[in-house]
């Protein structure tokens, strides 16, 4: 405990709240500072999808609200300092961009600890006021974190050796059992079916777009073992990526499932769990995928190879290519004993090496300290 009988509180900063993996991880993170004791204040912004508010809301959390009108909004900025005193914040767990650098600004004020995560945005630092800025954060906070060692060495490339103290944490998630049975009826899969599930906004860098045509090319090499393809999420490639179901014959077959708030019951209904990006950074659905036992087929860039061994807990593929990705897909749907096998090795990694236990106890040291308080 400190002052006034508090627990140490953290607050856990973010400057969007659409379905993502930031989102995600940041509501993860809450519920297990909770389980162990801890404050959380949840600071958000308002005005956008409203989806991680609702998220929270849910989950019984008080959260503070924000809207950013400028590059430097001195009224948030003395709202935000207002609403951590106010709260007893002990602790700042700051991501991404804005974050960082608002949430050292005001770490200094109030003279607490101040944590910040980078979830590989590959646009954060594409302008050299952003640069300028990051800098200054990563001098100026206690500790800062890439959630892959990838994305480490691309701070490092982007922001010279300023950016050399920026240490790795992987992602961790908890373990949610699903429950296949109300999929099964959704989809209307028949047991025969091998089911691959794809989960992520709808957005270039995805892939989704590469996964379809790579469905096409099976079919078009002969392959014909049952298959589903759903795609969960939302977002601007929505109507392109209907399209090309419909252009590519595959209707009935590849599906977009929507955004969805069951994914355990998605990935207990899988049997493979596809990553195609363009770019990454450890992506929550692959750690997801693993904890579940599903094969993982990924690509082989930024965190992805991180968490899947080659071979060993699913199989890699260059980014964007359709044959490589296809003939992956093909291996695990001819090969029964060789997805099942891919899958137990996932679950058993992502159990010793990703669980948000094994994450969290390396965050709760960089707030606290190793007494973790």
């Amino acid at each position: 405990m400190h002052a006034h009988g508090r627990p140490p509180t953290v607050a856990l900063m973010l400057e969007s709240d659409e379905p993502g993996g930031a989102e995600v991880f940041l509501l993860n993170c809450a519920i297990e500072l909770r389980a162990r004791g801890y404050g959380v204040i949840p600071v958000l912004p308002i005005g956008q999808t409203g989806w991680l508010g609702a998220r929270f809301a849910e989950q019984g959390f008080d959260a503070e609200t924000f809207i950013i009108k400028s590059v430097y909004d001195r009224r948030f900025l003395g709202k935000l300092e207002s609403d951590l005193r106010r709260r007893g914040a002990t602790v700042i767990h700051s991501h991404e961009f804005a974050m960082a650098v608002y949430g050292t600004l005001v770490a200094r004020r109030l003279g607490v600890r101040q944590v910040v995560t980078h979830h590989a945005n590959m646009w954060m630092t594409d302008k050299l006021r952003r640069r300028i800025a990051l800098r200054w954060a990563l001098r100026n906070a206690d500790a800062t974190v890439a959630v892959s060692e990838d994305y480490r060495r691309h701070l490092i490339r982007s922001l010279g050796p300023t950016a050399e103290r920026v240490i790795t944490i992987l992602n961790g998630i908890p373990e949610r059992k699903g429950d296949a049975t109300p999929i099964r009826a959704e989809f209307g899969l028949r047991p025969d079916e091998v089911v691959v599930l794809a989960a992520g906004a709808l957005v270039e860098r995805k892939g989704h777009a590469v996964l379809i045509r790579a469905v096409r090319r099976l079919r078009d090499e002969g392959c014909t073992v049952p298959l589903r393809v759903l795609i969960a999420g939302e977002g601007e490639e929505q109507q392109r990526l209907e399209a090309l179901i419909a252009e590519t014959g595959l209707t009935g077959i590849v599906q977009l499932a929507g955004s969805r708030l069951d994914v355990p019951n998605l990935l207990a209904a899988s049997h493979i769990l596809a990553m195609p990006s363009i770019w990454e950074g450890l992506p929550l659905a692959v750690l997801e995928g693993m904890l579940a036992g599903n094969a993982i087929i990924g690509s082989a860039i930024s965190g992805i190879p991180e968490a899947v061994r080659e071979g060993v807990d699913g199989l890699l593929t260059p980014p964007g290519d359709v044959q490589a990705l296809s003939t992956a897909l093909r291996r695990l749907l001819d090969d029964a004993a060789l997805r099942t096998r891919l899958g137990a090795s996932s679950r058993e990694r992502a159990h010793s090496e990703f669980h948000i236990a094994r994450m969290m106890d390396k965050y709760v040291r960089l707030y606290f300290g190793p007494q973790g308080r």
